[in-house]
């Protein structure tokens, strides 16, 4: 690697063996130094869970053929952290997490450990990118999907992103003839109404099995879910810092008698 070289962290949280993953990796190959450390098994709604009651275990594979890489027994969280602090001897340029199976628009973004591993490189810095396509299929068709990938993460190493860039980017599953470019957006008041179905195992004790349907509640235009429907890729900057600003001011009238403010 010549010290010019970018260097691209690459993980996920569908599993190390995932075909989203390789996808990723065939995308951007070329554009640097890359280094994978994910989940040696899938990892998905971890959110940014990390482990602190047992031990890590961190394994060199051989998976990708020219490339360095390395599974981890923990959470997608845990592997940026550990390949920051154990095997990467300077900072990654840029972080890239999926490409996920699945949307991670609107309220997925709190669950996601696609979008939680690419916030902890966000948060050290890192300019980051958490890609999903929508289709949960294992044999999903990437093909659009790199493409959109080997554009975005270009363009991004192409200038000095701001401190703490993190992206969400998700990917329609629509053929390429229909395929209607990029939109920047804002995520959309969208959330999954859950239903716990009770069920009632062989031995006749009760368990729960989450059901429910994605109910989208934003009306107004300019969303992440609008913009998917629509057929383009969305892709929504997201923030580190989850002050409520206008609550703040509203908390600073309203218990000015009573909260110190600074």
């Amino acid at each position: 690697m010549n010290s010019t070289e970018p260097i691209i962290l690459i993980t996920n949280d569908d599993g190390i063996t995932a075909p989203g993953i390789r996808a990723l990796i065939e995308a951007v190959k070329d554009l640097g130094k890359v280094v994978v450390v994910a989940p040696d098994s899938p990892q998905s709604g971890m959110g940014h869970a990390i482990t602190i009651g047992s031990p890590l275990r961190l394994d060199k594979v051989d998976l990708f053929e020219g490339i360095e890489a390395w599974q981890c027994s923990g959470t997608p969280v845990d592997c940026v952290k550990l390949a920051k602090d154990k095997i990467l001897h300077k900072r990654a340029h840029i972080c890239l997490s999926g490409i996920n199976h699945g949307a991670n628009h609107s309220i997925n973004v709190i669950y996601s450990g696609t979008m939680s591993a690419a916030m902890e490189a966000a948060i050290e810095g890192i300019p980051s990118i958490g890609f999903s396509l929508l289709d949960y299929k294992y044999n999903a068709d990437f093909t659009l999907a790199k493409k959109v990938v080997r554009e975005i993460t270009e363009r991004m190493l192409a200038r000095t992103m701001p401190e703490h860039t993190l992206l969400n980017v998700n990917i329609p599953n629509v053929k390429e003839n229909l395929y209607r470019g990029m939109k920047i957006c804002r995520q959309a008041y969208a959330k999954w109404a859950e239903d716990f179905e009770q069920r009632t195992d062989p031995r006749g004790k009760h368990y729960y099995w989450m059901t429910g349907k994605f109910i989208n509640m934003d009306k107004h235009s300019g969303t992440d879910v609008e913009a998917l429907q629509e057929g383009y890729t969305s892709v929504v900057p997201v923030k580190i810092d989850f002050t409520d600003d206008k609550m703040k001011e509203w908390l600073e009238m309203e218990w000015k008698d009573w909260a110190k403010m600074p």
